[in-house]
């Protein structure tokens, strides 16, 4: 799971690290494994935009923000945990340098999930002179590029360690929500698959841009770089609505309906999370129990 909807009061939401894993709830904590094998802990008790200012909360505002304090929270606990499970010192980040950091994620993003899938639809004919169609196969190619790209960074030993960290967060995350104990023996018993997860949520902003860029497009009949720009400045739009859908979505799995549409995310979530062992488990729930404000035996 991402850091995403982790507002919710009962609610837990995580994010994988080197060699730990971040959670928040009532604050933020990162846990991170040395290689001495004790677990140390990172507390910030710095609260969510959304929560420091009331109309940041507000349905179809608060998921832009929301966003924006996973990735720069990510990046932070990314690069403590580098640090740490390396056991070099570094000097810290300046705001400016995550700031940074979120600007080219943002600017790699825009050129790998916008401008590609928008270059290669425009080598269809077919599509070209259909709105309709081209944002359907344009939401294709981008759906088939992101499903490249996590099978590609997958191969990588680190970050298939990355993704047992993901997976042990899943799984404490669902015994927390299960109000069970809080030990290994019982969150080794859950799925490493949850539907509030990030990996979800990239696949539902796929649907919705194809949704949004089609009802535009109906609406705006336009050349190349202002079908580029329109796709920017909505960005932030279909995000929105992409977060309160799996907020719904999470919230009525009960649902037959809302049960299938969370299906494909969790079933993309099988490449980004992977069995955790008995140590790191032992990391997602020191994080956690920390992140909840219980008492934590930190591990050796």
């Amino acid at each position: 799971m991402n850091l995403l909807q982790a507002e919710e009061s009962m609610a837990a939401g995580g994010q994988a690290v080197i060699e730990g894993v971040l959670m928040r709830a009532k604050k933020t904590t990162i846990a991170v494994r040395q290689p001495d094998r004790k677990i140390v802990t990172r507390e910030y008790d710095k609260p969510m935009l959304i929560k420091r200012y009331r109309l940041l909360g507000k349905p179809f505002i608060r998921g832009i923000f929301v966003l924006w304090d996973s990735m720069y929270m990510g990046i932070v606990a990314l690069s403590w945990s580098a640090e740490v499970s390396s056991q070099e010192t570094g000097e810290e980040l300046k705001k400016k340098d995550i700031v940074g950091a979120i600007l080219f994620a943002l600017l790699f993003a825009i050129g790998l999930f916008v401008l590609a899938p928008l270059l290669l639809a425009q080598l269809i004919p077919a599509v070209k002179g259909n709105a309709a169609l081209f944002a359907l196969f344009e939401g294709i190619i981008r759906t088939v590029i992101l499903i490249l790209y996590i099978w590609a960074v997958s191969r990588s030993k680190d970050v298939k360690r990355v993704f047992e960290y993901h997976g042990a967060e899943h799984k404490t995350v669902h015994a927390h929500e299960a109000g069970v104990e809080l030990t290994v023996d019982e969150v080794r018993k859950y799925s490493r698959i949850h539907p509030r997860c990030g990996t979800s949520f990239l696949f539902i902003t796929m649907v919705a841009a194809i949704i949004v860029l089609t009802i535009v497009g109906a609406i705006w009949n336009v050349g190349f770089w202002q079908k580029f720009l329109i796709r920017i400045l909505f960005i932030p739009v279909i995000a929105s609505l992409a977060y309160e859908f799996q907020r719904v979505t999470a919230k009525h799995l009960d649902s037959p309906f809302f049960r299938a549409m969370a299906v494909p995310g969790m079933l993309l979530q099988r490449m980004t999370t992977a069995e955790p062992d008995d140590d790191q488990l032992e990391v997602a729930i020191v994080s956690l129990k920390s992140a909840i404000g219980a008492d934590v035996l930190e591990g050796k």
